[in-house]
């Protein structure tokens, strides 16, 4: 992987550090240029002006033990034609001969300092590199210039000074330096890791790989990012779960009716079926037919709740009147099992404002399932109440109850307590979720609660002002 993000950091922090570390050399080169040329200037100003008050009070003769002192400097004394006539090198001091006596001083340098005293950097004439050069004139005592002092330094001493002084200041940062180096590298790595593991986790991701967490390292923003991306990751995770549970699901309940759909049919067309069996079959291949009508029915029904599609509209209804319809209206199935219901007759006149059309919906759902799993000479209880600004509704069928293992999925799509029953029952595995999903929509809630072998209620709450 091409670390794009960690090199740009990195690169450019590295990059402002080297310029940083330049501009500052840079700075203090001048600083300290300045600083040593002023504290040149201002020995070789105190040395000139000592040689002038030897030259002025004791006499030139006198000045020859004098000169002796300035091993570090060149000493001069010329005449008003710029002629040297005392020097402190090597050769004046061992046998009284310079080797600039041949040199003549540069004619304007020397008309300047018979005038005054006056610091400058130059050649003089007589060298050929720059040289600090403090100079002054010797009067006599009507104040006549009679000669002038020179006291001189080299330039590159300074600069091979501060050379030295940057270089020992480079090579005394590069421990320093590369310490710090390799903290940015580790330290940007570090930080840029999460970022470049989530890169890697959505390429898996885009490949149907849900499986990649990112490590939580810090509490920072990274930290919060992290954690985000594995919150997300585990949603799309889970609901890519259910898309493919979902269409195995769906896969297998219409495969099932088509198959004997389309084995009755066959049969019927290539004789194999006798005649007088017919329609038999045909009425099996019509249930089959109905079946596969609610299924797809259920599923265009919860593909408009959950895309927001389906809009509410709410009105205001007597619930009881609702329940006691849609009981009627299984009147049929109720007395074929001589079910016995319980309740109804005893239940309060409550107005709900709320979609008729899917709570009538979510009242039959639960009663069709109430009905399948009751057994014969069962009991159906029905219980209305307002608890807390809220109708609860409560329905309780004696049966065979739901296994504790299997209540947290009875309202997951195409979840079935008891597969090989369920499929004599026509059951499509959708209508509790359907239930759910409405009763969510409304802001309420639903909850079931089974104890096997005796009996299953399902609460529905819906508040009464929203």
């Amino acid at each position: 992987m091409r670390l794009k993000l960690f090199k740009k950091y990195f690169l450019t922090t590295v990059g402002i550090f080297i310029l940083s570390l330049t501009v500052m050399i840079m700075i203090l080169t001048v600083v300290f240029n300045d600083f040593l040329s002023d504290s040149r200037f201002e020995s070789l100003n105190k040395a000139c002006r000592s040689a002038v008050e030897i030259a002025q009070n004791d006499g030139l003769d006198n000045f020859i033990p004098y000169v002796s002192k300035f091993a570090d400097y060149d000493l001069m004394i010329t005449d008003r034609d710029g002629q040297i006539q005392y020097c402190s090198c090597e050769d004046w001091i061992n046998n009284h001969q310079c080797r600039h006596t041949d040199l003549k001083i540069s004619t304007t340098v020397l008309q300047e300092a018979l005038k005054q005293s006056k610091n400058s950097m130059q050649t003089l004439g007589i060298y050929a590199e720059p040289h600090y050069v403090s100079s002054a004139p010797i009067k006599e005592k009507d104040e006549n210039a009679v000669a002038v002092a020179f006291v001189t330094a080299p330039v590159k001493t300074i600069r091979s000074l501060l050379n030295s002084m940057v270089r020992t200041y480079l090579i005394s940062a590069i421990v320093p330096v590369i310490i710090m180096f390799f903290l940015l590298y580790t330290i940007y790595y570090r930080m840029t890791l999460p970022i470049r593991l989530m890169s890697a986790a959505t390429k898996a991701m885009a490949r149907g790989d849900f499986s990649k967490r990112i490590p939580v390292t810090s509490d920072d923003e990274i930290g919060e990012l992290a954690v985000s991306f594995n919150q997300m990751t585990n949603s799309l995770a889970q609901s890519e779960k259910m898309r493919r549970s979902f269409v195995a699901n769906v896969s297998h309940e219409l495969k099932t009716p088509m198959t004997t759909i389309g084995g009755f049919i066959d049969g019927i067309m290539d004789g194999t079926i006798e005649p007088e069996k017919q329609n038999y079959y045909l009425g099996i291949v019509s249930d089959e037919i109905k079946r596969l009508s609610r299924l797809v029915q259920s599923m265009l029904s919860i593909a408009k709740l959950e895309s927001g599609e389906l809009q509410l509209r709410p009105e205001e209804f007597n619930f009881r009147e609702l329940l006691i319809q849609v009981v009627i209206g299984q009147e049929q199935r109720i007395e074929k099992k001589q079910i016995q219901i319980s309740g109804l007759d005893e239940l309060p006149d409550i107005t709900v404002n709320a979609d008729k059309d899917l709570m009538h919906q979510v009242v039959y759902n639960l009663v069709d399932n109430a009905i399948k799993f009751t057994p014969e000479n069962g009991v159906i209880d029905f219980k209305l109440s307002i608890e807390n600004k809220k109708m609860v509704f409560i329905l309780k069928n004696t049966g065979k109850g739901i296994p504790p293992e299997a209540l947290p999925y009875v309202f997951d799509r195409f979840y079935k307590v008891d597969k090989s029953r369920s499929a004599e029952k026509n059951s499509t595995g959708l209508g509790l979720y359907i239930v759910k999903t409405i009763v969510l929509t409304h802001g309420g809630t639903v909850n079931v609660q089974s104890k096997e072998n005796e009996s299953t209620a399902f609460q529905v709450v819906i508040p009464l002002i929203r």
